[in-house]
C-alpha cells in the first residue's frame, strides 16, 4: 500500500478545492477538482476529532485544544494557532464564529473578532455529539444558540445535526426535519446527516443521511436510497459535486453519471477517519 506521504497528481483542473479529513493521526489534505481526486498528504499531526470551516479559516478539535489551521504553509510547514479552549470532542462554525464542546458537555463560543471563549453553559450537561451552525446535537436533544445561552429545541439521543437551509437531525430513532416542530422523514437509527450550506434558507436542495452503511440522499424533490460505498460514511461535504469520507479512510465523490458507479473513491491510507470539511474559498 502506498504511503500517505506520497502525492498522487491527476493534473490541473478548473474548480479545484482542498478538502480536509480529520483522523486519529492528524489532518489529511485532499486536492479535488470536480469529480477528480488528486494529490493528498498529511497536513498536520495530531489527534483530530472534528473539523469546521468558518468563512475564512479551518478549525480542528483535538485532544489538546481547538486549533485554527493556517491554510497556507510557511517556511516551517503547516501552522496551528492555539485558541485556549482545551481538549475538544466537537467543533462547528456559525458564520465566522466558532462553537466547541468538550467531553463534559461544556459548550463555548469564540467570536471572530475576539481571542477568548464565551461559555454558553453554566454547568456541563449531556454529552455533545455534533455541532453545525447554531445547532448542537446532544444525548438529551437538539440545542440552539440564542444570545449567550443554549435553548433546548426538542428530540432526544441526537447523533448529528445539519443547520443549513432546513434544520435536520439524525437520532437513535429516526431522521427529522424542523418545520412546524420536528417532523419524521425516516424511521430507524441514523448516525450522520448533512445539507448543502449554499441552499436558500427554508428550501432543501441537497442533503444526505447515513444509517450504518446505508445512504439516503435528498435531490431537491425526494429522499432516495443510494448505492452503498462499501464502507460506513462518517461525514459529507458539498462543493459542485458531493464529497464524503468513510471510517476506514476512503475519500468519495458522488457521480451523476448513470453509467458509472455511484461513488468515485480513493483510499487515503488512514484509519479512523472522523470528519470532513472543505477549505473556505474567497
Amino acid at each position: 500500500m502506498q504511503s500517505i506521504e506520497e502525492k498522487r497528481v491527476y493534473g490541473d483542473r478548473t474548480g479545484a478545492v482542498d478538502a480536509y479529513v480529520a483522523c486519529s493521526i492528524g489532518v489529511v489534505r485532499v486536492h479535488v477538482a470536480d469529480d477528480a481526486i488528486g494529490e493528498f498528504s498529511l497536513r498536520a499531526r495530531c489527534d483530530a476529532r472534528d473539523l469546521a470551516a468558518t468563512d475564512d479559516a479551518l478549525a480542528v478539535a483535538t485532544d489538546e485544544d481547538v486549533r485554527i489551521l493556517a491554510l497556507e504553509e510557511g517556511d516551517d510547514g503547516p501552522a496551528f494557532v492555539e485558541t485556549g479552549f482545551g481538549p475538544a470532542v466537537a467543533v462547528g462554525a456559525d458564520g465566522s464564529d466558532l462553537l466547541a464542546a468538550d467531553e463534559t458537555g461544556r459548550v463555548a463560543r469564540r467570536r471572530a473578532d475576539e481571542d477568548g471563549w464565551e461559555r454558553l453553559t453554566d454547568e456541563p450537561f449531556a454529552a455533545v455529539n455534533a455541532i453545525d451552525g447554531s445547532l448542537v446535537g446532544t444525548e438529551s436533544g437538539v440545542y440552539r444558540v440564542h444570545g449567550g445561552d443554549l435553548d433546548h429545541a426538542g428530540l432526544t439521543d441526537v447523533r448529528d445535526v445539519a443547520a443549513a437551509s432546513v434544520p435536520l437531525a439524525a437520532t437513535a430513532d429516526g431522521l427529522y426535519k424542523l418545520g412546524n416542530g420536528w417532523m419524521a422523514i425516516r424511521d430507524g437509527p441514523f448516525d450522520v446527516v448533512a445539507s448543502s450550506p449554499g441552499d436558500e434558507y427554508g428550501r432543501l436542495e441537497r442533503a444526505h443521511a447515513v444509517a450504518d452503511e446505508a445512504v439516503t440522499a435528498y435531490d431537491g424533490e425526494a429522499w432516495r436510497t443510494l448505492e452503498s460505498p462499501d464502507g460506513r460514511i462518517v461525514d459529507v461535504a458539498y462543493g459542485e459535486p458531493t464529497y464524503a469520507v468513510t471510517a476506514d479512510g476512503t475519500f468519495l465523490v458522488a457521480s451523476d453519471d448513470p453509467d458509472s458507479p455511484a461513488w468515485r473513491r480513493r483510499s487515503l491510507g488512514v484509519d479512523d477517519a472522523r470528519a470532513l470539511a472543505l477549505a473556505p474559498t474567497a
